[in-house]
């Protein structure tokens, strides 16, 4: 049942008609980054930016997409502070409902985006947007609404619009609005960008009538996750054994492959020291294949290390991948090494280790 909230809408519909300054913004993978659309513009989180600058021209809006194609609430709830939240927003979409099918403690990890958003500052307007694979019908929906159910966040549903209305016959076909099946086109993303607005909409038009905002509720889960935390070189310094520290500046939030470290050969070492219940590496899967592999041991538990692929089986381009390592483990200092792997290909693709992300 959607038990939604709309005391935070409410006033900052207040807010916008009071002609005050409001930043815009927008969390979760490749749609909200705008995939498949021709241009920026076009794409659903811009749209609807668009709307509230129509909407009210007596306001100033800033806009801040922080979407990144590919990624998961478990990077999501690691990052949303250097990428959303630092900006001090006033309204924040969030979508990781395809891209978090891929994580087993998702609604775990969903959890804490939300109560990470909701509890920020700024005490923005949070809305839960859910989208799908168009051909199989997949999301995690259900799981993510129950989260927004639980603390009364509005949530809108592509699976109960917009895929509802493709499985009646309404589109001739499914490739007038996505041409992979996921990711829409800039009908498609004009179409996810209505949904929004509609929920919008409806609440704009009942701003004026009073509604408070249900107490912060204790965690669904069991919320290791809420205060993750991702350590680059700019925030921790692991015992460097032939890995180096990566010296190239970041340029924004979608230049992925800076402020990591690097493996160029075969005995490349690197061992951290982290504080957590929770550990998850976070490296370069590439299609520059043959690429490096690298062995973790945690713990000095050789007999159950794990192996980091480079090599990456798709061909859309290099992917940020997130292998968990410790999930509700024992909260205590753990040893974390990583060592490349032997190889047969003397110019083999570097090792590229983005991050740890730790919680708990």
């Amino acid at each position: 049942m959607n038990t939604s909230n709309f005391a935070r809408l409410k006033e900052l519909f207040r807010r916008a008609a009071a002609g005050q300054e409001l930043t815009i913004a927008f969390l979760g993978g490749s749609i909200t980054q705008g995939s498949l659309s021709t241009q920026p513009g076009n794409a659903y989180a811009f749209r609807v930016y668009q709307w509230f600058v129509d909407t009210f021209p007596q306001s100033k809006f800033h806009y801040v997409n922080g979407g990144i194609g590919g990624t998961s609430s478990h990077y999501g709830v690691a990052r949303a502070v250097t990428d959303v939240l630092m900006y001090q927003p006033d309204f924040v979409a969030v979508d990781f409902s395809v891209n978090d099918l891929e994580v087993p403690f998702r609604q775990e990890t969903y959890e804490g985006v939300v109560r990470k958003l909701l509890a920020w500052p700024s005490h923005p307007a949070v809305v839960l947007l859910n989208n799908i694979y168009y051909d199989t019908g997949e999301t995690a929906q259900d799981e993510h609404n129950a989260v927004g159910d639980h603390y009364g966040v509005p949530h809108v549903s592509i699976r109960d619009s917009i895929y509802k209305d493709l499985r009646a016959g309404k589109y001739a076909s499914r490739t007038l609005l996505s041409p992979d099946g996921l990711h829409p086109n800039d009908y498609g993303h004009g179409l996810v960008a209505g949904e929004i607005i509609k929920l919008l909409e409806a609440v704009n038009a009942h701003r004026e009538e009073p509604e408070q905002e249900p107490a912060f509720p204790a965690p669904l889960t069991a919320n290791a996750y809420e205060n993750a935390q991702r350590l680059t070189i700019r925030e921790i310094s692991p015992k460097l054994e032939g890995f180096r520290a990566d010296p190239e500046e970041k340029l924004g939030h979608l230049d992925h492959w800076k402020n990591g470290w690097i493996g160029q050969k075969p005995g490349d070492k690197i061992t951290f020291e982290v504080d957590a219940s929770c550990i998850a590496v976070q490296y370069r899967k590439t299609i520059r294949r043959p690429a490096l592999r690298a062995q973790l041991v945690l713990d000095g538990d050789t007999a159950h290390a794990a192996v980091l692929d480079g090599n990456f089986d798709e061909d859309w381009g290099d992917c940020l991948y997130l292998q968990p390592v410790l999930h509700h483990g024992e909260h205590k200092t753990h040893t974390v090494e990583l060592t490349i792997l032997p190889t047969d290909t003397p110019d083999a693709t570097e090792f590229y280790l983005m991050a740890l992300i730790v919680a708990g």
